[in-house]
């Protein structure tokens, strides 16, 4: 920075004032002003290029050492400096001069043979300053000088021929001949034409050309390099042809009336509208950087528009391309600015909104707490004077009831927040304790209603109650009632009630269960540690033998709240039953007294195993006994059976009447039909009575209606004279000739196959059913039953469909469960062995 500043003056206003010093008030005081030489003419028309003005008049010691420096420079040559080659010249010998529009021209001398020769001496001279050591290179320029030589001399007779030197050329346009005012102010600052600029006439009128050269390479030591043409001046070239303008008047490129229109102002307004409306047009897009090394220092863009606008400035050949891309440079960073201030306005504006909303929350917050202080305030004023009035023992519980419904009243939230409830509860607990003290619950299940619904209004309201169960969740009404009413129940229940008698209990727990005075959980406490262990132990001691009272009179009322509980009940109640069901008989009805009110309690397999063990054999041994007589009828044994009829599964009840009853019946028809001269009014009124004694739940079943029908086809047989057939000789002919056939095939039976099946006057199902009545089985269809389109038959125990394409025999694995495999006879009767067992 030192050497750059050499040679320039300092301006200042140092050397303009006397006595000159600053105060302490940042002003600048001074005693005189200095004078100065008067200016003339000369000075003001010519500044620093004046006569006597040079910097190298000066006498000082740094001029004297600048002097000798440039006297260095001019005289020899400083080789440690890079060597730099200027060409005086006007064009190179090896090319016509050509026109350059694009260049501006400027100030130089003409080209005569003066210069040329000149040009020659200092070639020379400069060849010959060259050092003998370098050989080669001496050699390559003494080359390369013979060469320009040859082209001088073909470009001289080049322009002989062509008539250049045979007039004065005209001055080029913008030349310095070409203005004769600028020519006359140039000679008066001491500029010869045909000579060179500044006081010593060392310099030049062409711009001086830097080449870039290879790397560590000196002059002429690369092959293939070739140097390029020197710039020419402008005033030894040829005037270019003036483009064809419409108007005489040179054009006005950098004016303000160059251009009539111009770019519009923007105002901030609709900047920010114009933003907004690109924003609302563009996509959201990914930016990416792009990193533009083009010029001296690198630039990260992000947005590639206008990214070439200055060379194609260039290129159309606008005025002052650098001008105006500064200025646009501003005007974007002015806009940047507008948009950035906008945006921390509009950042402000939002933080002054938010601070305002912050303000009136906080303010909302300290009229609310205020509010609340003084709610506080005066809650604790309130539970005070009923402390003190607890501790004077003036207290009463309606007094202390008025006085925290009003505080509910008046502050609810803070009543719920505050567990207020809670307090009451604390000072209730002693006064309703002398309330309740010496209270039976059994005897006078009404005592107390009134009192406790009150407090449970106050306490509880109608919030619903916790099911959860833990002491956590306890509400404070339930912590009163199990203070307070539980105790009184539990040892009323155990000590004074007889679960034989569940009259008084049930009617209170019913009373204040219906009032919704009874927590659920108090409840649930009840049952399982009051009433559960007084029925178990009355069950236990139940005797069905002595005691004439029936057991589900006093344990039935207890089904709606005992629910699930009541299963541990049964199993004892079923084995007292099976205890005294082994020898009973059928024409006992009490058993039924006792027994089918349990129909509903049981479970479905526990009541059908109850049934099939006790109850049917001894039914079926009473329908083997009786016998039909149409001359002297006696009903008794049938009249034992219909009795069960209702408590029996359909099914059962089914299977029994098939085997056992209809039989005997249709052989009686059959022989009464065949007998001479049947008296059909007769026999249809003893048909009419036969169906009239069956309940309606048996006449409703399709295999009991089609029974009943088979004994209406042989009346009508008889009563059109055809022959009636025998029933069952259909199915006892084919029961036979299965058993033949089975003997027969034993050895050829298969798997999934049926002995007998393939003989062709006997079906798949026939046989079948002639297996079941051999082994003493109940073989009939279940009634809206399919399986994969089959229907359902009743084999014994086990659910069974036949497939008679494909002869195989389906049994379902489980009762209630569609699980269906092929099974085989022996499998089939396997399975109804283990359902009796069960």
């Amino acid at each position: 920075m030192a050497e750059e500043a050499e040679g320039m003056d300092r301006f200042d206003m140092d050397g303009d004032f006397e006595g000159g010093r600053w105060g302490r008030d940042g002003e600048f005081y001074y005693q005189s002003r200095r004078e100065r030489a008067p200016q003339t003419r000369d000075d003001a028309l010519y500044g620093v290029f004046a006569e006597g003005d040079s910097d190298y008049d000066s006498e000082d010691d740094e001029g004297s050492r600048r002097r000798g420096r440039r006297k260095r420079r001019r005289d020899e040559p400083d080789l440690t400096k890079p060597v730099q080659f200027v060409s005086t010249g006007n064009f190179m010998p090896t090319q016509e001069p050509q026109p350059e529009p694009d260049q501006r021209p400027g100030l130089g001398r003409p080209a005569t043979a003066a210069a040329a020769k000149e040009e020659e001496e200092d070639d020379e001279g400069d060849t010959e300053m060259l050092p003998t050591m370098f050989g080669s290179i001496r050699a390559g320029a003494r080359a390369r000088q013979e060469e320009k030589e040859r082209e001088r001399e073909k470009a001289a007779r080049r322009r002989q021929v062509a008539g250049v030197g045979a007039r004065e050329p005209a001055a080029a346009l913008g030349s310095l001949e070409a203005n004769s005012k600028v020519a006359k102010m140039m000679a008066m600052m001491g500029y010869k034409k045909g000579m060179g600029l500044g006081k010593n006439e060392q310099g030049i009128t062409a711009p001086v050309e830097t080449t870039l050269r290879p790397k560590n390479a000196g002059l002429g030591s690369v092959e293939g390099f070739k140097e390029p043409k020197p710039m020419m001046a402008k005033e030894n070239l040829p005037a270019p042809a003036a483009p064809p303008t419409t108007s005489g008047k040179k054009e006005k490129r950098w004016s303000k009336k160059a251009s009539a229109k111009k770019a519009p102002v923007l105002t901030k307004n609709e900047l920010l509208a114009m933003r907004a409306e690109q924003e609302q047009e563009e996509q959201p897009a990914i930016v990416q950087k792009v990193i533009d090394m083009r010029g001296p220092q690198a630039r990260v863009l992000t947005d590639l528009r206008g990214l070439n606008e200055e060379q194609e400035m260039e290129a159309n050949d606008v005025p002052m391309p650098e001008l105006q891309y500064n200025v646009r440079l501003l005007v974007d960073e002015a806009r940047a600015d507008v948009l950035r201030l906008h945006g921390q306005l509009e950042r402000e504006q939002e933080k002054v909104a938010s601070l305002v909303r912050e303000k009136e929350k906080v303010a909302k917050q300290e009229a609310l707490q205020k509010r609340q202080l003084q709610v506080m305030e005066r809650i604790a004023e309130t539970l005070e004077q009923v402390r003190v009035d607890d501790t004077a023992g003036v207290l009463t519980l309606d007094g202390l009831l008025q006085t925290f419904h009003a505080l509910k009243v008046q502050f609810e939230e803070e009543f719920k927040m505050c567990s207020i409830a809670w307090i009451a509860c604390r000072y209730a607990h002693p006064l309703l304790i002398r309330i309740f003290q010496g209270w039976q619950p059994l005897q006078d299940p009404k005592f107390g209603l009134d009192v406790m619904k009150r407090w449970k209004d106050l306490l509880q309201g109608d919030q619903p109650y916790d099911f959860s169960g833990g002491s956590a969740s306890m509400t404070p009404y339930v912590q009163l009632v199990s203070e307070v009413i539980l105790p009184a129940v539990r040892i009323s229940g155990t000590n004074s009630w007889e679960a034989r008698e569940p009259e008084p209990m049930l009617h209170f727990l019913e009373l204040w269960d219906n009032k919704k005075l009874l927590p659920p959980v108090l409840l649930q406490s009840i049952l399982e540690h009051v009433i559960m262990p007084k029925l178990s132990a009355a069950v236990d001691s139940w005797d069905p033998r002595r005691e004439s009272v029936p057991i589900h009179v006093w344990v039935h009322p207890w089904l709606p709240m005992l629910r699930e509980r009541i299963e541990t009940l049964c199993h004892s109640i079923r084995y007292k039953l099976s205890t005294v069901l082994h020898v009973w008989q059928a024409h006992d009805a009490s058993a039924y007294a006792v027994l089918s009110p349990w129909k509903d309690v049981f479970d479905s397999v526990s009541w059908e195993d109850l049934i099939v063990r006790y109850i049917i054999p001894k039914l079926r041994l009473a329908l083997q006994e009786f016998q039909i007589n149409p001359a002297n009828q006696k009903l008794d044994q049938f009249n034992w059976v219909m009795l069960w009829a209702s408590a029996i599964p359909v099914h059962l009840m089914v299977h029994i009447l098939e085997v056992d009853f209809f039989s005997k019946w249709q052989q009686v028809l059959y022989h009464w039909l065949c007998s001479p001269n049947p008296d059909f009014n007769e026999i249809m009124n003893w048909y009419k009575g036969w169906k009239g004694l069956f309940p309606p739940e048996l006449l409703a079943n399709e295999r009991i209606r089609m029974l009943l029908t088979a004994g209406l086809d042989m009346m009508n047989q008889a009563a059109e004279g055809l022959e009636v057939v025998q029933p069952g000789a259909r199915e006892n002919v084919g029961y036979l000739r299965a058993t033949e056939k089975r003997q027969f095939d034993a050895a050829q039976q298969a798997y999934h196959t049926v002995p007998g099946a393939t003989m062709a006057d006997l079906s798949f199902k026939e046989s079948i059913q002639a297996y079941a009545m051999e082994q003493g089985l109940l073989f009939m269809p279940r009634v809206g039953k399919f399986y994969n389109g089959m229907p359902v038959y009743e084999f014994g125990t086990v659910s069974i469909c036949i497939d008679s394409v494909k002869r195989l025999l389906y049994a379902q694995l489980q009762e209630g469960i569609e699980r269906w495999s092929a099974v085989t006879l022996t499998q089939l009767m396997e399975m109804n062995r283990m359902g009796r067992s069960r």
